[in-house]
């Protein structure tokens, strides 16, 4: 039997980061972020809430990737959900949100602001968006199309997205909603459960895609991981999941991102 597709690997990757949320709001962003939450909702995690992007929470799981007038036409609006009721959510820790990192450091902490030094940085990035407050307030995983020893670092140029030492130095302000809980790649998903002298969790190898190798992953990345014995390797999509990825993602963004190996 030949490995599934990569890009349906790293779509199932991203929907596991979402299990045992329940009745949380699944806000990935980026297409296959967003393939991936939907999937969790459309299989094993039903009670996981929707939105729109825009001002809505949603009663059903549309596709991905449709135009206006077609999203418009698939989406069945459950509730309004203004900015001032999100912002709710937010600070309840009631999200979780999958966000892209430019670089992501053995602690979690995330930068998508600039490359080299602050005061005359290489590139300049998105900015901070909302990342500080999202790695407080609520869960947050990380989502690495392009995984490489510039993008998973020691330590990352500026920290936009606090990790877990960061939090640690902040006290028990910090740890009510902090969780930084998957770093899912183009190679591998990374966890936390491990730990470093003080205690601090730091980066796991939870698993590898198929095809790819434990020494692979480590010779693709800038920092310290643990590697707890034999490494599992990420699983493909069941039946189920599989013709859900057909519904949800049509037109195959998710091979453009993930192109196969």
């Amino acid at each position: 039997m030949s490995d599934p597709r990569r890009a349906d690997v790293c779509a199932v990757a991203i929907a596991e980061a979402f299990r045992g949320d329940g009745e949380r709001l699944c806000n990935p962003i980026g297409n296959l972020p967003l393939v991936g939450g939907r999937l969790a909702a459309a299989t094993f995690e039903p009670h996981l809430v929707l939105t729109d992007g825009f001002y809505s929470l949603l009663d059903n799981v549309p596709p991905v990737g449709l135009d206006e007038e077609a999203r418009l036409a698939q989406r069945v609006v459950g509730s309004w959900n203004p900015y001032r009721e999100l912002f709710g959510l937010l600070w309840q820790g009631k999200r979780h949100v999958m966000m892209g990192a430019t670089q992501v450091d053995r602690y979690g902490n995330q930068n998508i602001a600039a490359i080299g030094d602050w005061h005359q940085p290489k590139s300049q990035l998105l900015g901070f968006r909302g990342a500080p407050g999202n790695t407080i307030n609520h869960t947050t995983s990380y989502w690495v199309p392009n995984h490489s020893p510039k993008v998973v670092v020691e330590s990352v140029d500026v920290v936009c997205g606090i990790g877990y030492d960061r939090a640690a130095e902040l006290g028990a302000v910090s740890s009510r909603f902090h969780e930084i809980r998957r770093v899912v790649t183009n190679l591998c998903t990374f966890d936390f459960g491990a730990a470093d002298e003080n205690g601090v969790p730091t980066l796991r190898l939870a698993s590898v895609h198929p095809g790819v190798t434990v020494d692979e992953v480590l010779e693709a990345t800038g920092c310290d991981v643990v590697v707890d014995g034999d490494v599992p390797t990420s699983r493909g999509p069941d039946a189920d999941e599989a013709a859900a990825l057909e519904w949800l993602d049509p037109g195959g963004l998710r091979f453009a991102e993930v192109p196969d190996q």
